[in-house]
């Protein structure tokens, strides 16, 4: 049957374009870190740019707190593969520089779609690749965020840490599905062969080739490179091939599920210069994964993958390579790889195999096997992957909007699909040798890519190109090929592997019918060779879906229910209908003009998939489709051609039904022989004639395309080959042509039935005509006109056609909409008589200009429309001269009014006639209203008038004046009940807005604390009673408390809602908006409005140029009232009746004022780096009218964010100082101060709000202390005057308590004796929202924060600030003070730390002697940020037990902030540094045990860090600490220093080993803290020194140090180990002597006794 696809309104850029990206991060801190007295650096780094934190000695815990900013410019594809790395590095000293502790790798892709494009204080899992066994090596606390142009980045508090962060391992930085253990896998892909490479040898090269080496052999050098994960991996280089087989593998090994999505394959030619990209195919792993219940690991193939790029005929500098490189979309097929990819993880438990060693990430391994599986089959032996023969049949049926630059030569159309259909190269031939073997399933479309196998059934030759023609004038722009009754066709044959599965699959999920699962189970039946695994899974995977599928419409009911399932089946429609593993290319169709390709068009070829089943076809299938040409690489916005085409791809043995879909009425004509011969032309013989009457209303929000700011639009209508233009409308984006354009004469083809049914469609382009040179594009739409027989009657319900708003598209942009309609009427046997007549006015002015009939135009009825005329404002010179008497014209509908002229708009911007009136015709429906034109023109001399700006509001709805309903029921609340209004009130506010609920629930729960039922006698003595209580709590901590008290506890108020009331602080009252004020409370246009002006040419969002913002030239300020004639007098009677005002009544006048202004800036947060050491020097700078104040002497070294804590009093006179602009510069000591960002804010909306945002409404009321009430007017005032305003009667007091306002009835408080009737009234303040017709909703007291913004550094914020603003007339009473809100001093304090004795001390040392091991012990301390004050106790020499005694006390002065609980230390960071800088680090202590060496470095034992605001609460004795203490710290009691003041116990000491903690000792420590006066009262010395020296150690005797006494480790040495031993030395040695003496003796005796007697 015939019909047309529905065509593509947007017309996607060939190319990708660069847009600017901004990724912030913030190292705040790393815990747990692997390794012992590590030094540790954080590395981040983002593709190729690195940035470094600072070093931090000897800890394992290091605190950061460093911003960093990397700023790209790259498609956006591109940007999002980047890799992003944040590695610890341990850096202690030359030899062990460098060494890598961990790293986290996650690509920007996956940053950006984190919910609101950012990681907010998460934990970041540290890993070794090169040790996949050793597992976290500890964690690294960040802030992460990417924003690109337009994109807005949710303010965070920054100084609030809950108790989430704490809790590592339940805040990880991971995406939401992601275990929080990610185990090791290995990622195989198999490379094994490619074919279809594009030709590099062109002529000259063959020749020259040919001449030096005597043959043309191929000049392609092919192999694979793989990128993934910030890893790279290639294949060996294939020589002088277009054919190239590899059958090589490449192992990634990486953690699962992989923080990088993608997978880059690129096939690049070697060369020894450079080497080229011939394609990149990128593996998306979430497309061939699943991580559901019933999912799979990401596996693919083996299966083919088609890669495009740039056209394929070779030059030596190919303009196009980016394609090639993967970015933008390719224009044509460049080559098919065979691949596959399976997962495996690693199981740690196993020994990992020798083959595969574990340290090596990338392995490329030859799978000498594969090289036997290729496969020549014969007919005896069937093949693994069937190859089947496609037909592919498309017929050109017209071709128009032939752009004129081509359209001078003679043109036609080429169709290919791979390497079939082109006319400069044919299928290369493989001329491999395949043997047999092998029937793996790996192997099974090995073979799969040889075309030269197949024997044709039938000598077909295929016709891939149409004649060549020349091309016909349609208009002065466009061009159309003479088709008219013979259609060109082409037909071509291809081979491929039959795997139209897998295009079924995705043709059911996207045609959704009833046969799905009949089609489903027919997938078993068929011949499984060839599937993949990744075939079973997804088909399972699909058949679960489709499950889902069909129970998710009988979840739609209510609309608030399914926002959320409405976006999970978005989601999983997309996954389930795309398809990875490709099989058939896609079809390019090209434009060729005089032999050169101009222009392509792509087709997916599953859209034009034949199958039986009608399901399983393609969208396209059968159909006639529009196409659009573009050409390649970054084109203009016109369109190269248009075709209307009907293509047929299927089996070459399904062809008989291929031209079942074309408009019947045809005979065909055929070159070849057979009845089976695909027809070259088609002959029409059926025609049908109509005339197309097209009805343009109006269009508004059309693209700027003059520099006024303004275009000259018309629009031309394209139909068929007849094209015709409306008339020109000259400077307006809203143009109403009310013209019917008609087109006599259409000739169709096909029978009347199908074009009834399916008319081809209408392509309306609109211009901007320029009095020099060719017309600018401006939009583009479609439509299908209602068609109507000749035999039809002519009315309802289809006849006369109702207008309708069609959106423009300009590229991928919106560009406008169009109202219109749109009516084909078939001209019968009677001609144009028979046709209904042309109803309308007549308009002589106009000419031969037909109007639209009257039944097609809207009903008009009588509307007044009412111009507050207030002023104009910042408005920019115009051709160099400033505007001196602007006047504003106003146009709607062709009537319009002008505004009194300013005469000085210098002296004064506003005007002096308020409200002038006129009277339009405007259409009944309010959805056809036109727009109102604003335009503002300069009146000079000589009668000349120059444009300034307009404005155009296209949409008049939200100022119709509505009669208030009448029905309404006023509802009055008494007592306690208020309290229930409050919190419905609050519920229904908790459903509409998001990030302001908390705020709201504290305002409600403050107010609740206030508003307290009276009923109850005994239950209010009782409170009354507490509240005795807490006021002398409070009032013992008034004296500490400033307004940065209230600040910090609103900000942890809005981090952690209490849940129960009591819980709240007593000082919240400050409510800290995470954005500009004017967002909640509608830009405080309540009755004022501010329009911007414009002026200058649009830019095109894709190419990044001038934004809408720059293009203001200044604001009108007014307001506009609709209303429809006659007024009700009803109306009229409730109205004021001031004539002159109309509906404008009430307003003040608009006389200048003076007004002391009063500016608070409490701090800014992620400035943006302006200095080379990734830091600012940032100042304050304020501008208001002709008064600027730069503080710069008062700049804030070296941060980024700073903490200014000024107020800043100017006197301003509205409406001449309307603006106030807020800046932060960067001080530079030499040269110029950089601009960092700034924020504007129009004071003059504010003053004249209803909604008070002159000075915040306070929750509570105070006359002295932080909180005093600061505003001159009273509540009680402020009350009066708003009733007053409002036509209400003044506020009634009452005793009890109450006050009565608009028939409500208030409670308060009456145990407050000090002006009783203030708190009541502010109480009514706090809740004025709730009063029926003037109630509103008063602004609080607050502090907003505000994006800075820089117009130099595109539309991105450069950071954040954090600022209120106070407003008081001078004609009122004068303010008091201001609040001080200068940042507080931190508090000195001083640590003493005794260090008393150790416990079981690692013994290190053995000695040489004795062979024992000892330990010479001694503890150093330090506080964190401190480490140059590092202190050291004496040495416990030769310690055998462990034990050390030392009585050795520490001494650090320190200065805190107790409301931030951080350190703050003031130091230069190098000694080139101009200032010092501050740093805020928490309150950490540090003790450590050493061994003391002194021929070599001292060695590190065990250490301990104490966080002196929270840790644990040590030991009484040595017995009852162990290193449960450090392990189980969150269950252990903590305790406060600065709470307790003094404590004494016993802590452990751990050393960390890659992942594992082990106790190295125990140290008895007694913490002391006194504040900086204390200390100074009672001075104590370190060490043992006086005053209050501490006594001795009682150290054992065999504490010494043998070299310094070395008579006493003599005596120790013989008397305690060897004194036995001696002795009995001694002894055997007198003995010996003994007995030497008497054997000596002996002989001499007997020789002198002879002697004797003779």
């Amino acid at each position: 049957k015939y019909s047309r696809s529905k065509p593509d309104i947007k017309i996607e850029p060939s190319s990708g374009r660069p847009l600017d990206f901004q990724i912030s991060v913030t190292v705040i801190e790393a815990r747990q870190l692997a390794g012992c007295n590590i030094d540790p650096v954080v590395c981040v780094e983002i593709g190729d740019e690195k940035k470094y934190t600072s070093m931090k000695e000897s800890t394992n815990c290091p605190y950061y707190n460093e911003y960093f900013v990397f700023e790209f410019n790259l498609p956006i594809d591109v940007m999002f593969d980047k890799i992003l790395k944040l590695s610890v590095v341990h850096s202690k000293n030359i030899l062990r520089s460098g060494t890598l502790v961990g790293i986290f790798k996650m690509d920007v892709g996956t940053l950006y779609a984190q919910p609101d494009h950012q990681f907010y204080h998460k934990w970041a899992t540290l890993c070794d690749p090169d040790d996949i066994t050793g597992g976290n090596k500890g964690y690294l606390k960040c802030d992460i965020a990417i924003v690109g142009k337009g994109d807005t980045i949710k303010a965070q508090l920054k100084d609030v840490e809950s108790k989430e962060d704490e809790d590592i391992e339940g805040n990880l930085m991971l995406p939401e599905g992601i275990p929080d253990e990610r185990l090791w896998a290995r990622y195989y892909l198999k490379i094994y062969r490619a074919e279809g490479l594009p030709k590099m040898n062109t002529s000259i090269m063959a020749n020259v080739k040919k001449a030096f080496i005597g043959e043309n052999k191929d000049l392609v050098d092919p192999y694979i490179q793989v990128l993934f994960a910030g890893q790279k991996g290639k294949t060996s280089v294939q020589k002088s091939t277009y054919e190239p087989i590899w059958n090589e593998q490449i192992i990634f090994t990486e953690q699962f599920p992989p923080l990088c999505r993608r997978m880059k394959v690129q096939l690049r030619d070697s060369d020894k210069v450079n080497d080229v990209a011939l394609g990149t195919h990128f593996i998306d792993l979430q497309k061939i994964s699943n991580d559901g219940d019933r999912g799979f690991f990401p596996t693919l193939g083996p299966a083919w993958v088609n890669m495009y790029g740039s056209l394929r005929n070779y030059t030596l500098m190919d303009e196009y390579q980016d394609l090639n490189d993967g970015v933008g979309e390719g224009v044509s097929f460049r080559a098919r790889l065979l691949i596959s990819l399976a997962v495996e993880m690693i199981e740690m438990s196993i020994p990992l195999c020798s083959s595969v060693p574990p340290l090596i990430k990338i392995l490329v391994l030859y799978l000498g096997g594969f090289q036997e599986s290729f496969l020549k089959f014969t007919g005896s032996c069937p093949l693994l992957v069937m190859i089947e023969e496609f037909f592919l049949f498309g017929a050109f049926l017209e071709a128009t909007m032939i752009d004129r630059k081509i359209g001078d030569k003679p043109i036609n159309f080429e169709v290919t699909i791979g390497n079939y259909g082109s006319e400069d190269e044919a299928p290369i031939k493989s001329q491999q040798t395949r043997k047999k073997g092998g029937n793996s399933e790996d192997s099974e479309l090995i073979q799969a890519g040889s075309d030269d196998e197949l024997d044709y059934s039938e000598d077909l030759m295929s016709v891939s190109s149409t004649p060549v023609m020349k091309p016909f004038i349609t208009d002065r722009n466009y061009f159309h090929l003479p088709y008219f009754e013979n259609k060109p066709c082409i037909y071509l044959k291809s081979c491929w592997q039959d795997q139209r599965r897998r295009l079924y699959n995705v043709n059911i999920i996207e045609n959704i019918a009833e046969k799905m699962q009949i089609t489903f189970s027919s997938f078993y039946d068929q011949n499984l060779a060839g599937v993949t695994k990744l075939d079973r899974e997804r088909l399972k995977l699909l058949m679960w879906e489709m499950v889902w599928f069909s129970k998710f419409p009988q979840k739609l009911r209510p609309l608030e229910m399914t926002k959320i399932e409405l976006f999970k089946f978005n989601n999983k429609y997309y996954i389930c209908s795309s398809q990875p593993q490709h099989s058939i290319p896609h079809i390019f169709i090209w434009m060729i003009s005089n032999g050169k390709r101009i222009a392509y068009a792509k087709v997916p070829s599953q859209d034009i998939l034949f199958s039986d089943t009608p399901e399983e076809c393609g969208k396209d299938c059968a159909k006639v489709k529009t196409i659009f040409f573009k050409s390649f690489g970054p084109a203009g916005w016109t369109v190269q051609g248009k075709t209307e085409v009907y293509l047929w791809l299927g089996l070459n043995k399904q062809r008989k039904d291929f031209l079942s879909g074309l408009p019947n009425g045809f005979e065909e004509k055929k070159s070849g022989k057979g009845p089976g011969a695909p027809p070259i032309s088609l002959t029409y013989m059926m025609k049908q004639v109509f005339q197309l009457r097209v009805h343009i209303y109006q269009a508004r929000s059309l693209f700027a395309a003059d520099f006024s700011g303004l275009s000259d639009p018309f629009a031309r209508i394209f139909f068929s080959c007849h094209s015709q233009v409306t008339e020109i409308i000259s400077e307006t984006l809203c143009p109403t042509w009310d013209q019917l354009l008609v087109f006599d004469n259409v000739e169709l083809y096909g029978e009347a039935s199908e074009l009834r049914d399916d008319p081809p469609i209408i392509v309306i382009e609109l211009y901007d005509q320029d009095a020099v040179g060719k017309a600018d594009f401006m939009g583009r739409t479609f439509a299908k006109p209602v068609t109507k027989m000749f035999d039809e009657h002519y009315g309802p319900p289809r006849f006369p056609p109702q207008l309708e708003y069609y959106q423009i598209f300009r590229g991928n942009c919106t560009a406008g909409e169009l109202l219109a309609a749109f009516e084909l009427l078939q001209i019968g046997p009677g001609g144009k008589a028979d046709l209904p007549p042309i109803d309308g006015p007549t308009d002589m002015d106009r000419g031969p200009i037909l109007p639209v009939p009257i039944g097609i135009r809207p009903v008009l009825s009588r509307y007044r429309i009412e111009v507050l005329f207030w002023g104009l404002r910042d408005l920019k010179r115009v051709n160099l001269s400033q505007v001196d008497r602007p006047r504003v014209d106003i146009e709607c509908a062709g009537k319009g009014i002008q505004s009194s002229v300013i005469q000085n708009f210098r002296k004064n911007p506003n005007f002096a006639t308020l409200v002038k009136w006129f009277e339009v015709d405007l259409p009944e429906n309010e959805f056809f209203h036109p727009p109102l034109n604003i335009r503002v023109v300069d009146c000079r001399a000589f009668g000349r008038f120059a444009m300034v700006g307009s404005h155009a509001v296209t949409s008049l709805r939200k100022f119709i004046y509505r009669p208030p309903d009448k029905t309404l029921v006023i509802i009055k609340l008494q007592g306690s009940f208020i309290v229930c209004d409050i919190l419905c009130n609050c519920v229904c506010i908790l459903c509409k807005i998001g990030h302001w609920i908390v705020s709201v629930i504290i305002h409600a729960i403050v107010s609740m604390l206030i508003f307290r039922n009276q009923d109850d006698d005994n239950e209010k003595g009782k409170k009354k009673q507490n509240n005795d209580e807490d006021a002398e709590e409070e009032t013992l901590d008034q004296t500490m408390l400033d307004w940065w008290s209230k600040y910090f506890a609103s900000i942890e108020t809005l981090k952690e809602v209490r849940a129960l009331v009591h819980s709240l602080p007593r000082n919240v009252e400050l409510l800290v908006y995470n954005k500009e004020l004017e967002n909640d409370f509608d830009n405080f246009e309540d009755w004022l409005h501010s329009f911007n002006l414009y002026r200058g040419k649009a830019g095109d969002q894709e190419e990044q140029n001038e934004a809408d913002e720059d293009r203001i030239v200044g604001k009108f300020k007014g307001s506009l009232c609709v209303y429809k004639l006659p007024l009700l007098d009803e109306m009229g009677r409730d109205l004021n009746h001031d004539s002159t005002m109309g509906m404008f009544q009430n307003i003040p006048p608009n006389e200048p004022i003076n007004v002391l202004v009063r500016i608070y800036i409490i701090r800014a947060t992620d400035l943006h780096p302006s200095d080379i050491n990734g830091k600012a020097d940032p100042y304050i700078a304020i501008k208001l009218g002709k008064t600027e104040i730069k503080d710069k002497e008062n700049y804030v070294s070296k941060q980024l964010n700073p903490v200014f804590g000024k107020s800043i009093d100017i006197e301003a006179t509205f409406p001449v100082d309307s603006t106030l602009t807020v800046s932060i510069y960067d001080w530079d000591l030499v040269g110029i101060d950089e601009l960092i960002g700034e924020t504007k804010i129009d004071l003059e909306n504010r003053f004249y709000s209803k909604h008070r945002p002159t000075c915040g409404i306070p929750s509570t009321y105070s006359i002295y202390g932080y909180n005093v009430w600061r505003d001159p007017m009273k509540p009680k005032q402020i009350l009066a005057k708003l009733c007053k305003d409002g036509k209400l009667d003044p506020p009634q007091y009452g005793p009890g308590g109450r006050v009565k306002v608009a028939n409500r009835v208030y409670t308060g408080p009456t145990e407050i004796e000090d002006e009783n009737e203030e708190h009541l009234a502010l109480a009514v303040l706090n809740h004025w929202e709730g009063i029926p017709k003037v109630g509103c909703k008063l602004v609080p007291e607050h502090v907003e924060t505000r994006p800075l913004w820089n117009c130099q550094r595109s539309a991105i914020e450069q950071g954040r600030v954090e600022i209120w603003v106070d407003m008081f007339p001078k004609n009122q009473p004068a303010p008091g003070p201001p609040v001080d809100i200068s940042p507080r001093k931190p508090k000195k304090f001083e640590l003493r730390v005794i260090v008393w004795n150790t416990d079981e001390v690692i013994l290190e040392d053995d000695d040489i002697f004795t062979g024992e091991k000892s330990s010479d012990i001694f503890v150093r301390g330090w506080l964190k940020g401190q480490q140059e004050d590092k202190q050291d106790t004496d040495v416990h020499y030769h310690s055998l037990t462990g034990e050390g005694n030392f009585n050795w006390r520490f001494i650090y002065p320190f200065e805190y902030l107790i409301a931030e609980e951080k350190i703050v230390i003031s130091k230069k960071e190098t000694m080139f540094s101009w200032d010092e800088t501050e740093y805020k680090i928490p309150a950490r202590l540090n003790l450590q045990i050493w061994d003391c060496d002194h021929f070599s470095a001292d060695d590190f034992l065990g250490a301990i860090e104490l966080e002196l605001n929270k840790f644990v609460r040590g030991a009484k004795t040595a017995k009852l600490c162990s290193i449960d203490m450090i392990l189980k710290e969150n269950e252990m009691p903590k305790v406060n220093i600065f709470k307790i003041k003094r404590i004494k116990g016993w802590w452990p000491l751990v050393a960390r080993d890659l992942t594992l903690i082990f106790g190295e000792g125990k140290v008895e420590a007694e913490l002391h803290l006194l504040t900086a006066e204390e200390a100074e009262k009672n001075p104590v010395g370190e060490g043992r020194n006086d005053p209050e020296p501490l006594e001795k150690p009682n150290r054992p005797d065999t504490t010494f140090l043998w070299f310094i006494s070395p008579l006493k480790a003599v005596r120790y040495l013989i008397c305690n180990t060897y004194k036995w031993l001696i002795i009995k030395i001694v002894v055997v040695l007198l003995i010996l002597a003994m007995l030497a003496l008497f054997i000596y003796s002996m002989p001499g005796s007997a020789r002198s006794g002879p002697r004797y007697f003779f």
